[in-house]
């Protein structure tokens, strides 16, 4: 009796560990999924043609109405849906953007900056995509410069969709997939991955263009809202011009970090509990996000530095 009750435990354990190795969207696809750093990934790129409500994500195949859509729409690559399997689809900028979601429940489209903690965990932009990018030439062309996958993250050249003529290109050649952030003007950003070269890059591109979409699960961890942050940690000046004091008291083993508008961490210091003063005098004048992260709990607040 005991050994078949340790035999049924074992099964639904075995159970349990794949399912929460996959994610279902509202179409019923699966997606494989990769554990980076603190981040859960899908190992594939979006496949999804309705909202999370079930609304119809808008079919756009005719070239010459894609540059002139203004709501969420989809297509295949060249039209062709024998891509599907492989590449997933392309996307506008409205998908991706649309309050009723293209995510799974419990994900989301990652914002620049959570793209850029995946970069910054895997070594920095500069070998980051190597380490991202489907080893070989099966689907990239070659050099394929540095690609090992070493991550897991299994990013194929799913190519795009020209915002001003609806046109296909760069399949086997890159790949830039959606961020949540938008940019000024008609514009977001991406992270841009190409055969080539090794680096990831943080880039913006016009919103009529098509791109795949790669979805992270939501944070586990305790996200502090910002209008709670007084009560477990202060971030003064605002605006600041040299020194940005922290104050994070009764806290140990703290790290800050810094991003710019691209997601580009520019910035990161071990904190001492207390109060620590931090130089930013070297900062270009603009927009920063500052995140400080605690062993279960992360705190980000946008700072201006003049």
């Amino acid at each position: 009796m005991k050994t078949k009750i340790l035999l049924f435990a074992c099964l639904a354990f075995l159970m349990l560990k794949n399912q929460a190795q996959t994610v279902t969207d509202i179409d019923g696809n699966v997606y494989n999924t990769v554990t980076i750093g603190t981040q859960v990934w899908m190992k594939e790129n979006l496949k999804v043609k309705h909202y999370r409500n079930g609304d119809n994500v808008q079919y756009a195949p005719d070239s010459t109405k894609w540059p002139n859509l203004t709501i969420g729409a989809w297509c295949y690559y060249n039209s062709d849906s024998t891509f599907q399997s492989t590449y997933g689809l392309l996307y506008n900028w409205w998908a991706v953007n649309d309050s009723n979601n293209i995510a799974p429940q419990g994900w989301h489209i990652p914002s620049v900056y959570e793209w850029q903690t995946l970069l910054t965990f895997l070594g920095g932009n500069g070998i980051a995509g190597g380490k991202m990018k489907e080893a070989g030439t099966i689907h990239w062309l070659n050099p394929n410069a540095g690609a090992t996958n070493e991550s897991g993250f299994t990013a194929l050249p799913a190519g795009m969709r020209y915002y001003a003529n609806g046109q296909y290109m760069d399949l086997g050649h890159a790949t830039m997939i959606w961020s949540s952030t938008t940019d000024y003007l008609k514009a977001a950003y991406n992270c841009y991955l190409g055969n080539t070269f090794s680096e990831a890059t943080i880039a913006y591109v016009w919103v009529e263009t098509g791109l795949p979409v790669r979805c992270v699960k939501d944070n586990t961890a305790v996200l502090i809202n910002e209008n709670d942050i007084e009560n477990r940690l202060q971030i003064f000046p605002n605006p600041a011009t040299s020194l940005l004091t922290i104050n994070c008291p009764g806290s140990e083993n703290l790290i800050v970090s810094v991003f710019d508008v691209f997601g580009k961490l520019v910035l990161q210091k071990n904190l001492d509990g207390g109060k620590n003063e931090i130089d930013i005098s070297s900062l270009m004048n603009g927009l920063y996000l500052i995140q400080v992260s605690g062993s279960d709990w992360t705190v980000q607040k946008k700072i201006i530095k003049e």
